[in-house]
């Protein structure tokens, strides 16, 4: 579909503190993105951690943006062009195209998911249930995309304001009844999902991840807890009570609170009875039920998911009979065996708390054999965590290889370093370092034996590993396949 507004309705939902022309000009495209600018565009100058939008705008009134929404107007204005001036270009950005797309988030039961872990699993199987219960559903995930059927690639955990509202609207003009979206930190922060109207939120858990955009944990517990500040009344807010954070995010939250639990008494609450690797049989809410879901923190992650459904009002029996048949989420605890007997599991784990919860699932199921575990930590990220990844896998594995993830800019052998100096000497006796990352996962099936079980983590369903700025194709999945075929 097509979209054009004038001005005035397109501004409508944000605060002006002045208006330099006209505002009865229509508007056929919206963008922060001055390299996507065309003719009567409006641009949204956003003052950004390494770019401010500003600095863009005469180029953009040349490109045929006709509107331009700023902090600061111009010296220099042109007479065709609208100059509207705003408080916080991000925050009007989110208002803006929520707006321009005729306010999808209306028209369309939209869910949310934050916390460090689990959002992606979480938000996917909500949508495979959704689906697979009769309705139209939508997805916006750090792994894909999908309005009802048609799949759509994703470069952000949550796009930017334009192309999410877009997605939001897309999905309505398809039918689409629901949509399951992972909110992260930087999207609370970033005003990425101002002005959507939520019908629910789903707190998962909060550990040692994103430092160096927000600097303390302290703000990244503050940018968590703004998703639930802004739910209205008729939504619902479900937490985790057994993370000592869950019930922050209900402070003040004026939304149906919900928790739910492993541990102790919760809404909804699920009982482990027994493990295996390839299912888990757990008493929910006083209900037999046998899942596919491997380990403890997939315990956390389908009782979310059961407790989001029965908020949404759908039937608990038919819930739990789709639900049992659902399967893990590309990159998330997925295992490929040989036919010598060794067995490998990829896992996006990277952080200090996934990378543990991965690792103790494994060790839980594995008996006897010896688990070997490949890991890196990423290039111009927190920095932090490095020495902590490295120490939790060496002290729960019995053989660690340290490699590269996505080095970035950084160069790969300084990463290991970081992580090299979390372990102590008895610790390096168990631990090899190999940069290359192909070589690091050939040489833990070299050293694996029958029964043993190879982890590589931290990349899952990405393929891609990124050196130097450039994106190289490398999928840990297909690396496997190859050796062990």
């Amino acid at each position: 579909m097509e979209y054009s507004k004038t001005i005035e309705q397109i501004t409508a939902p944000i605060e002006i503190l002045k208006i330099v022309g006209s505002n009865q000009v229509l508007i056929s495209q919206i963008t922060s993105d001055s390299r996507k600018v065309g003719a009567n565009a409006m641009f949204v100058a956003v003052k950004g951690t390494q770019v401010d939008g500003h600095q863009y705008i005469e180029s953009c009134v040349k490109a045929g943006a006709v509107a331009i929404v700023c902090q600061e107007i111009p010296k220099q204005i042109s007479s065709n062009v609208t100059y509207i001036q705003v408080a916080d270009g991000a925050l009007a950005l989110g208002l803006l195209a929520h707006s321009f797309y005729q306010y999808p988030s209306h028209d369309i039961k939209l869910v949310g998911v934050t916390g460090t872990n689990g959002k992606t699993t979480i938000a996917t199987l909500l949508y495979q249930l959704t689906e697979q219960l009769g309705y139209k559903a939508g997805l916006i995930s750090t792994v894909e995309n999908y309005i009802h059927t048609t799949r759509i690639n994703a470069t952000h955990t949550t796009p930017d304001p334009v192309q999410l509202n877009r997605l939001l609207a897309d999905m309505v003009e398809a039918g689409c009844d629901f949509c399951f979206m992972e909110v992260s930190s930087h999207a609370v922060a970033q005003h990425r999902i101002a002005g959507l109207r939520f019908e629910g939120g789903l707190f998962t858990n909060l550990t040692h991840d994103h430092l160096d955009y927000h600097g303390t944990f302290a703000e990244y517990l503050k940018a968590k807890k703004a998703f639930f500040d802004q739910l209205e009344p008729s939504a619902f807010a479900i937490t985790n009570i057994d993370d000592k954070n869950g019930a922050i995010m209900l402070q003040n939250c004026s939304a149906r609170q919900r928790s739910y639990s492993v541990l102790q008494m919760a809404d909804y609450k699920s009982k482990v009875l027994d493990y295996q690797f390839d299912a888990t049989h757990v008493l929910y809410n006083g209900m037999d039920f046998w899942y596919r879901l491997i380990g403890k923190f997939n315990v956390y992650n389908m009782t979310a998911i059961l407790a989001t459904a029965q908020e949404l009002g759908f039937d608990t029996l038919e819930v739990l009979e789709k639900a049992g048949l659902l399967e893990s989420v590309n990159g998330r605890f997925q295992s490929l065996r040989s036919q010598s007997g060794i067995t490998a599991i990829v896992d996006y784990a990277h952080t200090p708390d996934a990378l543990l919860n991965v690792i103790e699932t494994i060790n839980q199921l594995k008996e006897n054999a010896q688990l070997i575990t490949v890991v890196g930590a990423g290039g111009d990220r927190d920095a932090s965590k490095r020495p902590i990844m490295a120490k939790i896998a060496a002290t729960h594995s019995q053989k660690v290889i340290l490699t590269s993830d996505n080095p970035r800019s950084e160069d790969p052998e300084k990463i290991l370093d970081d992580m090299e100096a979390g372990l102590d000497p008895v610790d390096k006796k168990r631990v090899l370092r190999i940069s290359d990352r192909r070589q690091a996962i050939q040489t833990a099936y070299m050293l694996a034996q029958k029964g043993d079980i190879i982890l590589v983590a931290g990349k899952g369903h990405e393929t891609y590993q990124e050196i130097k700025g450039i994106r190289h194709h490398f999928d840990d999945k297909e690396e496997l396949r190859k050796i062990m075929n």
